[in-house]
């Protein structure tokens, strides 16, 4: 009787083993992902700004998977996405914060609002603290303020774009150049950055152009003015001919609008007038007179079927519409950046990346940069930009469709735009 029910056991294995041993191998189960939670403004008024960073940071993503992913001990990762709307406030930033720590996400990106990356670097700090095993790494991708890399600098936040002062440095070197400039007028957003912007300002031009008259410093509610024309009539009546300004979104194209609908003509030396809208907004009445400053512009690569241009075609190919034409290199940068450094710290363990990311090096066929240890401030070259007609001739791509681009003026490496760092850097055992 036993023998007999082994036997049927045994039959019954065969049959259930047979065609499993002789059918395709089954395909392995995907590696589980590799999050980074995005938290920023996805409404309110500068919800455009937001949407931009999430195209630029999926395109970046999406070029790192179609490569296989990141490489760990276990096989390739797939890096995926996940966003948080911040309604760009402080608090609501704290609240979404809390909720991608629930989520054990271990990378969190932000950038739009150095008051919130300001917040933010201190919740880090508190929960990796707290809590060593779901720890955070903040990688900051537009947040300026300087302090962020100097009194606020922290181990566990990495800046891959250039500070307030080192975009001011660009600027007030050409204003430096620039002799018939000899009234500024400053207006900036009231919040960290703006202040800092206009710190920089004063205290650039009193070195580099003691001559200059600052006629006007206004600070304005961030997001709130929705016409500057009495702005630009305080500008008119100051004899301003130049404006130093680091407001972005909406309140820079607001401030530029009015500027074009008043007639006002005067030099705009700004920090973002190549991004969302604003090239538009400024039309005919800035070419020549409107500069901006970034780490790269689609015009950058000087000759065409340039890499540079490559580069930025494969983007508009994969975001055709005028309205999303706006690329910023630094993400694509930090994406590939945080990619390689979880590759070579064999982990997704924030402390390991960190430690990775410390002196890291970019290197593309158009861009260079590296991660500098001191202070985790990215260190790259930067271009002064001109705004000019698409068709006046070395302009071959347009902002957004509006025909308007911007030219080089000033190629400034990277070993000219580092500056001193008062960071000191608290780094936890390896």
């Amino acid at each position: 009787m036993k023998l007999r029910l082994s036997s049927r056991l045994l039959s019954l294995a065969l049959a259930i083993a047979l065609p499993l041993a002789l059918s395709p191998a089954r395909a392995a189960a995907p590696l589980a992902p590799i999050r980074i939670g995005m938290i920023d403004g996805l409404s309110g008024p500068f919800a455009n700004a937001g949407e931009a960073v999430v195209r630029n940071i999926s395109y970046a993503i999406e070029r790192v998977n179609a490569r296989g992913g990141v490489t760990l001990p276990d096989g390739k990762h797939l890096l995926q996405l996940s966003t948080f709307d911040n309604k760009l406030g402080v608090e609501d930033s704290l609240v979404q914060f809390r909720q991608l720590t629930d989520e054990r996400i271990p990378f969190l990106i932000e950038g739009n609002s150095s008051a919130v990356a300001a917040a933010l670097i201190d919740a880090v700090n508190k929960h990796n603290q707290r809590e060593p095993d779901r720890r955070v790494l903040f990688l900051n991708y537009s947040a300026v303020d300087p302090t962020l890399t100097n009194e606020k600098c922290s181990f566990w936040h990495f800046r891959f774009d250039a500070s307030a002062d080192m975009r001011m440095q660009a600027l007030t070197e050409s204003i430096k150049a620039d002799p018939a400039t000899r009234k500024v007028y400053l207006i900036d957003q009231d919040y960290s950055f703006g202040r800092q912007v206009a710190k920089a300002a004063r205290e650039q031009l009193a070195v580099k152009r003691p001559d200059i008259a600052i006629v006007g410093d206004e600070l304005h509610p961030i997001g709130k003015i929705k016409d500057f024309a009495p702005y630009i009539a305080k500008m008119r009546s100051a004899g301003a001919d130049a404006v130093i300004t680091g407001n972005w979104g909406n309140d820079l194209t607001l401030l530029v609008k009015a500027a074009r609908d008043a007639g006002f003509k005067v030099k705009f030396y700004t920090f973002y007038a190549n991004s969302l809208g604003a090239p538009a907004a400024i039309g005919e009445a800035g070419v020549g007179v409107v500069r901006a400053v970034a780490e790269w512009h689609p015009n950058a690569g000087g000759n065409p079927g340039s890499p540079s241009d490559a580069y930025y075609q494969a983007f508009r190919q994969r975001y055709p519409q005028p309205k999303d034409d706006y690329l910023y290199l630094r993400m694509q940068v930090m994406i590939d950046m945080l990619a390689k450094a979880i590759e070579k710290a064999g982990s997704v363990d924030p402390k390991a990346v960190a430690y990775a990311l410390e002196g890291a090096q970019y290197q593309s066929t158009f861009h260079s940069a590296t991660m500098r240890a001191q202070d985790h401030q990215l260190i790259q070259p930067l271009y002064l930009m001109q705004m000019q007609r698409a068709d006046s001739g070395g302009i071959r791509f347009d902002n957004e469709g509006s025909g308007y681009g911007f030219r080089t003026e000033r190629f400034i490496p990277a070993e000219q735009t580092a500056l001193p760092s008062s960071c000191r850097m608290q780094r936890p055992p390896r």
